[in-house]
């Protein structure tokens, strides 16, 4: 099985080992004598710089002359026969506009995103498409809703990145021949139907509100378990009703308070009760 790298020389256009042939090598041949008999004007319209971040694609008689671009630096370009193109080889920013997408739980909703690429191999780019920027912008487009399409909303909402790591993929697998690298794949934003935000707030209210409740519910079933052991540890001691009651009188008192309820106990009051008609009935007795 043919490795990548192979496969990759192999769909390139016009890359071959054939040569120029016979008339090629004279019209060369030619050229160069052109060259050399108009210089030293010639030498300023067949040297060209080339920046170190470009890269140049030279097509000498319809031929690629090599399976690498030349640069950064001086490249000579023979006069009649050669042309080159230019490659930028800087990261590319590609923002995608906003495309609507129906999603697979049926929510009509809008995602823009950017894409990050850059070319790597200038003769690929060059032979093999005929605009890669464009042909990259629209295959983003297109990846962007093929695979938003298969999500729900809730999964596109929860699982960005996730979805950009499998549109890079895409893309980058899909850009390959054309020699490009996709280094990063972004969604920006992501926009639904002003009604449909209504609803998921109003669910989103609604189960805050239902797990307040049920907070609430397990902290009155805690509180009641809690009573319930202190008011079975104060049967067990009444003596601590009473420590209790004047704990309870002492932290009233330090608030200032102009006014104290100080309530007795009905204990208190029958006792009290008690001893006083027991004394009447002695003193009537006697």
């Amino acid at each position: 099985m043919d490795s990548p790298e192979k496969l990759e020389k192999n769909n390139l256009v016009g890359t071959n080992k054939s040569g120029l042939g016979v008339c090629g090598w004279i019209l060369c041949f030619l050229s160069f004598l052109l060259m050399l008999i108009t210089f030293p004007i010639s030498i300023w319209m067949c040297l060209k710089i080339i920046k170190e971040y470009e890269r140049a694609v030279i097509f000498r008689l319809g031929r690629i002359q090599a399976d690498k671009a030349k640069g950064p630096g001086l490249i000579l370009v023979l006069p009649c026969i050669d042309v080159f193109v230019k490659v930028d080889l800087r990261t590319v920013t590609c923002n995608i506009p906003p495309q609507e997408i129906l999603t697979r739980d049926s929510v009509t909703t809008q995602v823009d995103g950017v894409v990050y690429y850059r070319i790597y191999s200038a003769v690929s780019a060059v032979a093999n498409v005929n605009d890669v920027h464009q042909a990259t912008f629209l295959l983003a487009q297109t990846t962007l809703r093929n695979v938003l399409g298969t999500q729900t909303l809730s999964q596109i909402l929860s699982g960005r990145e996730e979805i950009a790591h499998s549109i890079q993929t895409l893309l980058d697998d899909a850009t390959e021949l054309w020699g490009i690298r996709v280094a990063r794949v972004e969604i920006k934003d992501v926009r639904i139907p002003v009604q449909l935000q209504r609803s998921m707030a109003a669910e989103a209210e609604a189960t805050r509100e239902a797990r307040a409740k049920v907070l609430a519910a397990e902290g009155e079933m805690n509180a009641s378990k809690s009573l319930k052991s202190a008011s079975m540890v104060l049967a067990e001691s009444p003596i601590a009703l009473q420590l209790r009651y004047l704990q309870t009188l002492t932290t009233v008192a330090t608030e200032k308070n102009s006014t104290i309820v100080f309530p007795l106990p009905m204990n208190i009051l029958e006792g009290i009760g008690g001893i006083s008609y027991d004394n009447n009935k002695g003193t009537a007795k006697a």
